[in-house]
């Protein structure tokens, strides 16, 4: 099967509402829906935290990071839990649903794109986070938030590769567009697949509409400048980070000059200036990410 066959597949299981995730979604998933619950208390979510020994690492990573410290070094998950909040444990949690979803591969191929995506895509969400809190005035936690999940759809390709071997072979993507048209059997357009296979697994997430408006922005390019929306802080991060999304066909060195020449003035400083001061922060978020 060739990989606009196996496009199609997965759009129409997406178009069905039969998405296929690994098995080990399920826990963090469940970690999840008890978060959402108004009446959950603190102790409880420590205890689930703990059963997962990779989600407990990254929220104490978190909380210890230059973006949540507060000078003394958090040393246990209930500490961890009260210094964060329940909206930044959502991101956290989410972000571990979006790792575990090609994250079990024993494709060599597979699993060397998912380490390139991810770590892009945690250098986007800590990219967020400053970008929201110095320059767009936005929650910065919502901003991370809406990083981490913005490569929903392509982590969900990897997740069915092997399943789906062409999935790996390049392919560039023709023009944007703003239309979500139901997939046909001519031409692939990569960013309507993403988009598509993206709102699918979105809605397994159960994510709030503003980062949901905020991931379409992202799919289709659309942001001004400078950034006002949440969809233009991801679209900014996103075209600021060194490392690049494999499904990205812009050429490296390409990107690198774009990414260079991007600079505004911004209350009493610039973009440039702004992101040196925070780069401590940027690296520090990022590596707790990637824990």
């Amino acid at each position: 099967m060739n990989r606009s066959k196996a496009l199609k597949c997965i759009v129409e299981q997406a178009n069905n509402d039969d998405l296929v995730f690994p098995t080990n979604v399920a826990a963090s998933l469940k970690i999840q829906q008890v978060l959402d619950d108004p009446d959950c208390s603190a102790d409880t979510v420590t205890k689930l935290i703990l059963n997962e020994p990779l989600l407990a690492a990254r929220v104490v990573a978190i909380a210890n990071s230059a973006a949540y410290s507060r000078g003394t070094d958090i040393t246990n998950v209930k500490a961890a839990v009260n210094r964060l909040g329940f909206r930044t444990l959502r991101a956290v949690v989410v972000s571990i649903v979006v790792r575990q979803l090609a994250g079990t591969s024993k494709n060599k191929d597979i699993q060397r794109m998912a380490n390139e995506l991810w770590e892009h895509t945690a250098q986007v969400a800590a990219l967020s986070q400053v970008i929201a809190r110095r320059i767009t005035r936005l929650d910065p936690d919502t901003a991370m938030f809406a990083g981490i999940v913005h490569e929903v759809g392509n982590f969900y390709l990897l997740s069915r590769a092997e399943e789906f071997p062409s999935l790996l072979e390049p392919e560039a993507p023709p023009a944007v567009t703003s239309e979500l048209p139901e997939f046909e059997d001519t031409v692939v357009d990569l960013d309507t697949t993403e988009a598509i296979i993206g709102r699918a697994v979105i809605k397994n997430l159960h994510l709030p509409a503003a980062v949901v408006e905020a991931v379409e922005a992202m799919w289709f390019g659309l942001r001004a400048m400078p950034p006002e929306t949440l969809g233009d802080t991801i679209l900014l991060a996103n075209e600021l980070a060194h490392r690049h999304s494999p499904f990205d066909f812009t050429s490296e060195i390409d990107a690198e000059l774009y990414a260079s020449e991007i600079d505004f003035v911004v209350g009493d400083g610039t973009l440039n200036s702004i992101l040196e001061e925070s780069e401590e922060e940027v690296a520090s978020l990022t590596s707790a990410l990637l824990v």
